[in-house]
């Protein structure tokens, strides 16, 4: 992935093509039957005490609380595998209500975490066009949003990202009250990785340890993504976005709304399968939003919690 050959190669739409064939193959296994396998409670189970206190760790860490799995996602521990049918059905578990309480859902300024997610930017002014095959990542917003024709309205636009571990809550949920005004996947790359991230230019770039999850903001504009534009209640906020970026094997972005739907903050938008991802919120430029998490932060900002603040114009 981060030779020179390897980089043109998995960036080459025929071969991406391809590679969506055999991600299907694997993404039909994981919803199969057979695939609960891996959901036992022995060692190497996801149920054992090894993976479930992994699973556990990150889920509790946000808000400091001691929740079993059975009190913060919807199971039922009384059947085999916790009632999950398949691999897929366990990692695209439902989020108990209780757990991940809407924030302010009265308040329309407040703006709420559309996943549970580890802070990566936040950047303000973001070109509509800039050279993302640079090691500084800058995002370009025609590209971001597929050159959709309403990616115009976002010259300028204040961006937040965020990633989600594998480990991590995968549904998206709605940060605003509005209506989703366009919905749609754009297929992209699956390996792609900037040349910087492994050995394109030994002595000058040495392979970065971190992995893919450095080159979130590469991978924006590049990478398999759902698209979802939502026009907010409140006017301040007005047309916005929403990106949710598929990494790696993540071939499969499930978009759960239509067009023109009304959604309450915090109701689901979608999810991602089979693997870690990442997401950004888009704002227009004279939106003036601000109160994002702390880049850099260790936890997990919860999902549907307090993202940002929107202030009157």
């Amino acid at each position: 992935m981060g030779t020179p050959s390897g980089h043109a190669a998995f960036l080459d739409p025929d071969v991406n093509k391809m590679l969506k064939k055999v991600l299907n193959e694997w993404g039909k296994f994981l919803k199969s039957p057979e695939s609960a396998s891996v959901l036992g409670d022995d060692k190497e189970g996801w149920f054992g005490e090894a993976a479930n206190k992994d699973i556990m760790q990150v889920a509790n860490t946000p808000l400091q609380t001691q929740h079993k799995f059975e009190d913060m996602f919807v199971c039922d521990p009384t059947k085999k595998h916790y009632g999950y049918k398949s691999w897929d059905d366990f990692f695209t578990r439902q989020v108990r209500e209780d757990a991940r309480p809407v924030a302010s859902p009265d308040d329309d300024s407040v703006v709420a975490n559309c996943c549970e997610s580890k802070v990566y930017n936040v950047v303000r002014d973001a070109k509509l066009r800039a050279k993302f095959f640079i090691k500084s990542q800058p995002y370009s917003v025609l590209d971001m949003l597929a050159h959709d024709p309403l990616a115009a309205h976002f010259a300028g636009a204040t961006i937040y990202q965020a990633f989600l571990s594998a480990l991590s809550y995968h549904r998206w949920h709605a940060p605003v009250s509005g209506k989703i005004v366009r919905a749609f996947v754009e297929d992209g790359t699956y390996f792609s990785e900037p040349l910087f991230e492994g050995v394109g230019e030994p002595g000058v770039h040495d392979i970065n340890a971190s992995g893919i999850g450095v080159a979130q903001g590469y991978l924006t504009a590049l990478a398999t993504r759902a698209v979802i534009f939502i026009e907010a209640d409140n006017k301040d906020i007005g047309l916005m976005a929403f990106v949710g970026v598929g990494m790696d094997e993540v071939s499969t972005c499930e978009i759960t709304v239509r067009e023109g739907q009304h959604v309450g903050k915090g109701d689901q938008l979608g999810m991602f399968h089979f693997g870690g991802s990442s997401h950004c919120l888009l704002f227009r430029k004279e939106v003036k939003v601000d109160g994002f998490p702390e880049v850099g932060r260790d936890e997990n900002v919860p999902v549907r919690s307090k993202v940002a603040v929107v202030h009157s114009s």
